[in-house]
């Protein structure tokens, strides 16, 4: 009688262990942060930039479409850094604490002179305060799609 409880105690561990054994070492996907729309994101300390990318009709000029989340305390000042025909190019952005501030949807945020290659991507240099910034890699899409057909400039 005991060898039985003891085998089928083993045989119910074992299937347990054979039918769960992959979650013990395969990571988990959903884990992994990714960006699940067409454009990027990136975190400078309390900054959150959120789905960048910028839309153009002939890849010269470009409309910057984005969101900008401020997790602190204190209002963020955000530089935006790109190259343009005439060089680096500065734009800003101002960030009040808890906001979430969209930029490029209502009223364009022109990106001139990037001739960039649509389907492309450009580097756009994104800093604020004393953080340290970083560079992301921004795509360059077409208004062929029905929710980019008016961001173009």
């Amino acid at each position: 009688m005991r060898a039985r409880t003891v085998a089928t105690v083993a045989l119910s561990a074992s299937i347990a262990l054979v039918a769960t054994g992959c979650a013990f070492i395969t990571p988990q996907a959903t884990t992994e942060p990714y960006d699940p729309s067409d454009g990027v994101g990136a975190t400078i300390g309390d900054v959150k930039v959120l789905n960048a990318l910028v839309v153009s009709e002939d890849g010269e000029n470009g409309n910057l479409v984005a969101g900008f989340a401020n997790k602190g305390t204190e209002r963020a000042r955000i530089t935006i850094q790109f190259e343009g025909s005439d060089g680096k190019q500065d734009r800003t952005v101002t960030v009040a604490p808890g906001e979430v501030k969209s930029i490029g949807s209502d009223e364009l945020f022109e990106l001139e002179g990037i001739d960039a290659e649509l389907g492309s991507l450009i580097p756009i240099f994104v800093q604020h305060g004393s953080e340290t910034g970083k560079q992301i890699l921004v795509p360059v899409l077409d208004e062929s799609l029905p929710e980019y057909s008016d961001l173009a400039p």
